[in-house]
C-alpha cells in the first residue's frame, strides 16, 4: 500500500468543486456517481484522493479505498480484496452463495466463482454498507489494479449509480480507464503558475529567488516535481550561494529523481525497500521483515523513517510515500538483485500461497520445466475464476520457462487466447503474431485458428483468416477424442457466424450448415436467425435466454446476443442477461445490442451513448467493435436527417469496411443513405439506394434487416409513382413470410400494407397496422406512419388528419428528427392547425441567454463534447453540462442535437 503526507492542496478549484458536488449529490439525492481523475505519474492525483477522503469522513461518509500496486497485477481479486474484507467479515445481507463467490475470490475458501458472482456479492456489500451511510470508493493507481478486481469495480460502476456511492478512480493515461464507462473524467494536468508559485514557496520557503525560478521553470507545474526538486540541490544551491547544475535531475524521468535519492540509501535499508516493493500482502509487518530478512532488515527499519521514501505507519506497516517511489525502487534495483528478493520471499511464504508462486516464477534465470508446469496450472485456474488477463500473464511467463519449443508454443497459445478474452487485444495480436513466426504442434492447431481470427476479426478488421482458419478447426474440435479446450467450439462457430454475416462468404454459410450439429441450441437458433428467420425464431430465442444457467459460457452469451441483433427484438432481458459477465468481448457486445435497441425502441437521447462506446473500443484495440458503434450512431443521424453528421461517420467507417470486405457495413450504409434522403423529401434518391439492396419482386433472403425493408421501399416507390414495384415489393415480403419474423417485422409490413392499400381498404389497412401488438415502441417508424396517415386523410378531406399529424409530430419532435417534424408541420397547416415551427418549439430569445451559455452552445452545435468544451473554457465537463441543462429549455429544445437549428432561429 502507498501512503504519506502530502502538502496541503493548493489550487485545484475545478477538481475540488466537482468532488464536492459528487459528494453533495450522494448526500441530498441519494444517486451516486464516478469520477475518473487522469493524470500522469506526480501530477497530484492521489493529493485529490486524499482530500476528498477527508471531506467525505468529515461528512459521515463510509470510506473504502484500495491501492494498485504493479507487484499485484497478476493476483486476480486482489485489490477487490483491499476493500471488501472488513465488510464481508461484518455483512449480513449477502446470501450463502455470494459470501461463498466472494470467499473463494479472496482465497480463504476452494471454488472458482465467475466475475459475475463475485460482483453481485460486492455490489449486495455496497448496497448494504449505503444504507447505513453514503459511500466513498477510491481506487488509487488504476492501471496497477488486477484485471479481476478492475472488471468487478467496472460491473458496481456501473449498477450502483442509484446508491449513494461516489466512486473517485485516479489512473495514468492510457491505462484501464475505458473500463470505468461514462464516468466524468476529468484530465488532472500540470498547475497554473501562480498555483505551481504558491506550493513551492509552502514546502520550500527558504529557496533564494533565483532557484526558485529554476525550479518553477523546470518543473513545469507538476506537483511532486516541485516536492522533489528543491531537495536535491545542496543547501548552498537552495540559498543562491553556489551555482546550480547545468540540468536539474527533472530533465530526466521522475522515477529517476527517486533514484537518485535511493543510490545514497545504505544498502541494507535498499534491501529492506525492494522487498517491500515486490512484496504482495499485508503480512509483512516488523515482525515479518524479520522473518525475511533478520536482524539486518531489523537495524534498517530502525533507520527507515528519516530517508524520505517510505515509513512505518501506526501498524507497522511499511508504507511508501508515493507510488512512483515503490515504482522507482523497483526500477533502480539490478536484475539480480530483484531476483534474490524474489527468491527471499518465496521462502518466507507458505508452499501452498499463489503468490509463492509468482516470487518463485520471477527469481527463475534458467528454463525450469516443473515450475512452467505449476505456473500453467495456476494461469488457467485463475482463467476459470475469470482471471483471463491475469492467467495470460502467468502462461506467458511458463512460456518462457519451458525447455521444450513444442510445450513453449501450447503456452504462448494459450496465453494468446486468455489475453484476447480478458481485453488485452492489443498484447494478444501482439502474441499471435509471434505464434506464427514458429511451429505450434498439431494438437494446439484448433487453439491457434481460434487466437489468430480473433485478433484478426477484432484488432485488425480483417476477415480473409476465418473462412480458412475455421472449419479445419471445428473439424479437429468433433474428431474422437479430440480436447474441446473448455467449451471452444462454440466460440469458433460463433467467430465463423461472425464472419459469414459481415462478408456473405458462401464458403463460410457452407461450413457453418455442415457442422451446425456440433454445436448447441444457440449455437443453431443463430444460424437460422442470420439465414432462414422463421416465425417462432424470436419466441425461442427468449425462452432459450430464460433457461440458461445464471452464468453462462461466453461463446453461448455471444451467439445469443448476435441472434436478438437479427431479429430486432424489443426484449432487454437478452442483453441485460449477460451484463456484467465475462470480460469486454462479452461487455461490448451487451453494448451494441443496447445500442441498436435504443434506436428502435426511440431512446436516441442515448445516441451519444455510440460515440463514447466507440472510443473505449478504439482505446482496448477492438477496432471492429468501433467500427461497429460507429454505424450504430449513423442510425440517429440518418433517422434525424443529419446528412453532414452521416457524410462524416460514412466517410470514417466506408474505407475500412470496404476492405474488409464487409458488405453487411456498405448495405447499412446505403439504407441509412436512402433513410436520410426520405427525412429530406427526396424519394427518387432513396428509392435508387433501395432498390441497390432490394430489387422489386425479389422476395428478401438472408437476415431479417433485409426484410424490414419492406416499409421504406414501398414508401419510396409511391412517392416515385411507382405504384405496381410497391405491390411487387409487397407480394415479394408475403411470399418470404417477412412478418413472422418478430413483432417489428410484422408492424412494418403492416404498415407498408397501409400504405399501399386502396381508398377502399385503406382505413382498415392503417387501423390494423396501429393495432399490432407492441406497435407503439417502434417510436420513429410509429410516427412515419402516423404522418402517411394523416396527410393521407388531409389529402382526402377526412376527419382524423390532425389527430394522427399531431401524434407524428410528438414523436419526431422529441427523437429531434427536426426535418421530419417540420414536414409534419407543414401538412398540419395545410389542414388548418396552427401548429408549427413557433408552435411546436418556442422562438428562442437570445436575451435569454447568458454570454458563457451562448459561447457553450454554440461549441456544443459543433459536435463538441463536454470535456472538449471545457477545455476551451477551463471549465470542468460538469459545469458545461449543467450550463446546457439550462439552455435547452431556454432554447425550447431537449437535446444537444437540436442546437444548431434552434441557434439558426436567433
Amino acid at each position: 500500500m502507498d501512503g504519506g503526507r502530502a502538502p496541503g492542496l493548493i489550487g485545484r478549484q475545478r477538481e475540488t468543486e466537482l468532488l464536492t458536488a459528487a459528494l453533495v449529490q450522494a448526500e441530498d439525492g441519494g444517486s451516486g456517481c464516478t469520477v475518473l481523475l487522469r493524470g500522469d505519474p506526480g501530477v497530484g492525483k492521489s493529493t485529490l484522493l486524499d482530500w476528498v477522503e477527508h471531506k467525505a469522513r468529515e461528512r459521515g461518509f463510509t470510506v473504502l479505498r484500495a491501492v494498485g500496486a504493479e507487484a499485484e497485477t497478476d493476483f486476480a481479486f486482489g485489490a477487490l480484496h483491499q476493500v471488501f474484507w472488513s465488510l464481508l467479515e461484518g455483512s449480513r445481507a449477502l446470501t450463502a452463495h455470494q459470501r461463498e463467490a466472494l470467499e473463494s475470490a479472496f482465497g480463504v475458501r476452494s471454488g472458482t466463482p465467475s466475475g459475475f458472482a463475485v460482483g453481485t456479492a460486492a455490489l449486495a456489500l455496497l448496497a448494504e454498507a449505503a444504507a447505513a451511510a453514503p459511500v466513498l470508493l477510491l481506487l488509487d493507481d488504476l492501471h496497477w489494479l488486477d484485471s479481476s478486481s478492475a472488471t468487478v469495480f467496472a460491473f458496481l460502476h456501473r449498477r450502483s449509480t442509484r446508491l449513494p456511492v461516489v466512486m473517485v478512480v485516479a489512473s495514468r493515461p492510457g491505462g484501464r480507464a475505458a473500463q470505468i464507462r461514462s464516468a466524468e473524467a476529468v484530465d488532472v494536468g500540470a498547475l497554473p503558475e501562480a498555483d505551481a508559485a504558491a506550493l513551492l514557496d509552502s514546502c520550500r520557503p527558504e529557496l533564494a529567488a533565483t532557484t526558485r525560478d529554476r525550479v518553477l521553470a523546470e518543473a513545469a507545474g507538476n506537483p511532486l516535481a516541485l516536492v522533489e526538486l528543491p531537495g536535491q540541490l545542496a543547501a548552498a544551491q537552495q540559498r543562491g550561494l553556489a551555482p546550480l547544475p547545468e540540468r536539474l535531475p527533472l530533465g530526466r524521468t521522475l522515477e529517476q529523481v527517486f533514484a537518485a535519492r535511493l543510490d545514497e540509501l545504505p544498502p541494507d535499508v535498499g534491501r529492506l525497500l525492494l522487498l517491500a516493493a515486490l512484496a504482495t500482502g499485508p503480512e509483512f509487518s516488523r515482525g515479518g521483515w524479520l522473518r525475511v530478512g533478520g536482524e539486518a532488515l531489523g537495524e534498517a527499519l530502525g533507520r527507515l523513517d528519516g530517508d524520505g521514501v517510505a515509513r512505518l505507519d501506526e501498524s507497522g506497516q511499511l508504507v511508501f510515500r508515493h507510488p512512483l517511489a515503490r515504482t522507482a525502487v523497483v526500477s533502480a534495483a539490478s536484475d539480480a538483485d530483484r531476483r534474490r528478493a524474489h527468491r527471499d520471499l518465496a521462502e518466507a511464504l507458505a508452499p501452498d500461497d499463489p503468490r509463492r508462486l509468482a516470487h518463485e516464477a520471477a527469481a527463475a534465470l534458467l528454463p525450469d520445466d516443473g515450475l512452467a508446469r505449476r505456473l500453467q496450472e495456476a494461469g488457467r485456474d485463475l482463467a476459470a475464476r475469470g482471471g483471463d488477463a491475469e492467467g495470460a500473464l502467468l502462461l506467458e511467463r511458463a512460456a518462457v520457462l519451458s525447455t521444450d519449443s513444442c510445450d513453449r508454443a501450447r503456452r504462448l497459445t494459450w496465453a494468446a487466447v486468455m489475453a484476447a478474452r480478458g481485453g488485452q487485444l492489443r498484447h494478444a495480436a501482439a502474441l499471435v503474431d509471434e505464434l506464427t513466426a514458429c511451429r505450434v504442434p498439431e494438437d494446439v492447431a484448433p487453439l491457434l485458428a481460434y487466437a489468430v481470427v480473433y485478433a484478426d476479426q477484432s484488432h485488425h478488421v480483417d476477415f480473409e483468416s476465418s473462412a480458412a482458419l475455421l472449419p479445419g478447426a471445428l473439424d479437429a474440435l468433433a474428431a474422437p477424442g479430440a480436447d474441446t479446450f473448455g467449451g471452444l467450439v462454440e466460440q469458433v462457430y460463433f467467430k465463423l457466424l461472425l464472419a459469414a454475416a459481415h462478408t456473405d462468404d458462401p464458403w463460410a454459410w457452407r461450413a457453418l450448415r455442415e457442422h451446425r450439429d456440433q454445436v448447441s441450441e444457440a449455437g443453431r437458433l443463430c444460424l437460422q436467425a442470420w439465414t432462414d428467420p422463421r416465425p417462432g425464431t424470436a419466441d425461442a430465442l427468449l425462452a432459450l435466454a430464460r433457461d440458461l444457467p445464471a452464468e453462462q459460457e461466453a461463446g453461448v452469451a455471444w451467439l445469443l446476443l448476435w441472434t436478438a441483433s437479427a431479429l430486432d427484438s424489443a426484449e432487454g432481458e437478452v442483453w441485460q442477461r449477460f451484463a456484467g459477465q465475462h470480460g469486454y468481448a462479452t461487455q461490448g457486445s451487451v453494448a451494441k445490442a443496447k445500442a441498436h435497441q435504443d434506436f428502435l425502441l426511440g431512446r436516441w437521447d442515448q445516441a451519444q451513448v455510440c460515440v463514447r462506446e466507440a472510443e473505449i473500443a478504439d482505446e482496448l484495440g477492438y477496432r471492429t467493435n468501433a467500427l461497429m458503434f460507429r454505424q450504430a450512431y449513423a442510425h440517429f443521424l440518418a433517422g434525424r436527417g443529419d446528412e453532414a453528421g452521416l457524410r462524416a461517420v460514412d466517410e470514417a467507417i466506408r474505407p475500412i469496411a470496404a476492405r474488409a470486405r464487409m458488405r453487411y457495413v456498405l448495405d447499412r450504409l446505403t439504407h441509412l443513405r436512402a433513410l436520410a434522403a426520405f427525412a429530406h423529401r427526396r424519394p427518387d434518391e432513396a428509392y435508387a439506394h433501395l432498390r441497390e439492396l432490394a430489387p422489386p419482386g425479389q422476395p428478401p433472403t438472408g437476415p431479417p434487416w433485409r426484410h424490414a425493408l419492406v416499409l421504406d421501399l414501398v414508401a419510396a416507390a409511391l412517392l416515385t409513382n411507382r405504384r405496381d414495384e410497391a405491390l411487387a415489393h409487397l407480394e415479394a415480403g408475403r411470399a418470404a413470410d417477412s412478418a413472422g419474423i418478430s413483432d417489428r417485422h410484422a408492424f412494418l409490413f403492416a404498415a407498408a400494407t397501409a400504405l399501399a392499400a386502396d381508398d377502399d381498404h385503406a382505413e382498415d389497412a392503417y387501423r390494423a397496422a396501429l393495432a399490432v401488438p407492441g406497435a407503439e415502441q417502434w417510436a420513429f417508424d410509429l410516427a412515419r406512419l402516423q404522418l402517411a396517415h394523416g396527410a393521407r386523410l388531409r389529402r382526402r378531406h377526412r376527419p382524423g388528419a390532425r389527430t394522427a399529424l399531431r401524434a407524428a409530430h410528438h414523436l419526431f419532435v422529441r427523437l429531434q428528427a427536426l426535418p421530419w417534424a417540420r414536414w409534419c408541420e407543414e401538412e398540419l397547416r395545410a389542414a388548418g392547425d396552427p401548429v408549427g415551427a413557433s408552435a411546436a418549439r418556442p422562438a428562442a430569445d437570445p436575451t435569454e441567454l447568458t454570454g458563457q451559455e451562448l459561447r457553450i452552445a454554440r461549441l456544443a452545435a459543433t459536435g463538441l463534447t463536454n470535456k472538449e468544451i471545457g477545455r476551451r473554457l477551463q471549465l470542468s465537463p460538469r459545469t458545461v453540462g449543467a450550463h446546457l441543462y439550462k439552455i435547452f429549455p431556454k432554447l425550447g429544445i431537449t437535446s444537444r442535437a437540436a442546437l444548431a437549428h434552434a441557434l439558426d432561429r436567433l
